[in-house]
């Protein structure tokens, strides 16, 4: 059964770019006027302080509730798609629904570690799906385990198997407003982004190769006709990306420090963009909430 595209992602349309961008451009001087007071001037944040305040709040997250808009290029097309989203960690359980009406629970150490998905479509039924075999992963950029800010975590982390010049390519942009919440912008400009030769080792996944380059597995997969648990044999060389994109757009609350948007390109453009709306961290989602019987579902 093949179902709707989108279905499992974080996901987002690119209505807030070209604010962000004019902050970007450069800007004609305006008309002198009389001298005003001179403020006190404060100084600018860095950005590794606004990086590390980011993660600090992404990894203190218990629940989320959000509702994503997403753009996901696949195959040289996009594909867009709004899903509500409800997150708990220790354990992880994730529960979507997209405008499309399909529904996805996934629990972790439940269902075999299969997620629940009803496709609302014939024949109705629920099944049970690998959360990254070929059904839930044809046309996703990410796993359903991913849900939340999971992606934005590990596009800014550092490991010790993984170079850190992509972080460091991060600066601070200035300020916008975005749903009407200040933000901060970070904006990487990472020119060296491009497909490298990497050679595997034994036993070897997608998602390993992903783990140390930071380049997230979609592309690894799109690009090798590899599969994202299948362990490789030793010797075959992939193209793998070196880095997660060519450039990338932040767009951080301040009260929270938490994203409401992020832009990535590639060498290809436009590779992927995410905007977070209805944001409610830390407050109590009911477990039952993330049962497949629950009462307002139709799992």
């Amino acid at each position: 059964m093949r179902l709707p595209p989108c279905f499992c992602c974080m996901l987002f349309s690119l209505t807030w770019l070209p604010v962000v961008v004019s902050l970007l451009s450069p800007v004609a001087p305006a008309p002198l006027a009389p001298a005003a007071p001179r403020a006190t001037p404060t100084e600018a944040p860095t950005a590794d302080h606004l990086l590390s305040r980011l993660s600090m709040a992404i990894s203190k997250l218990q629940t989320l509730r959000c509702t994503v808009k997403a753009s996901e290029r696949h195959a040289g097309s996009y594909q867009h798609a709004l899903t509500q989203m409800k997150v708990a960690s220790s354990p992880l359980r994730v529960y979507l629904r997209t405008n499309q009406g399909v529904e996805v629970l996934w629990v972790q150490g439940q269902n075999d570690g299969d997620a629940w998905v009803y496709p609302n479509r014939f024949p109705y039924v629920t099944l049970s799906l690998d959360p990254n075999g070929t059904l839930m992963r044809r046309t996703q950029h990410h796993s359903v385990a991913d849900a939340g800010y999971g992606t934005i975590a590990d596009l800014i982390r550092t490991a010790p198997q993984r170079s850190d010049a992509y972080r460091r390519s991060f600066r601070y942009a200035g300020d916008t407003t975005l749903q009407g919440r200040p933000c901060h912008v970070l904006r990487s400009d990472f020119p060296q982004f491009r497909y490298i030769a990497h050679k595997t080792s034994a036993g070897e996944t997608a998602g390993k190769i992903a783990e140390r380059y930071g380049c997230g597995e979609y592309r690894i997969v799109e690009r090798n006709k590899v599969d994202y648990t299948t362990p490789l044999p030793a010797g075959r060389v992939l193209q793998v990306p070196n880095a997660y994109g060519r450039r990338t757009i932040l767009c951080v609350e301040q009260k929270t420090m938490l994203p409401l948007a992020v832009a990535v390109w590639d060498d290809k453009g436009l590779f992927e963009s995410f905007e977070f709306s209805q944001v409610v961290a830390n407050q109590p989602i009911a477990a039952v909430e993330f049962t497949k019987d629950y009462k307002d579902y139709r799992l």
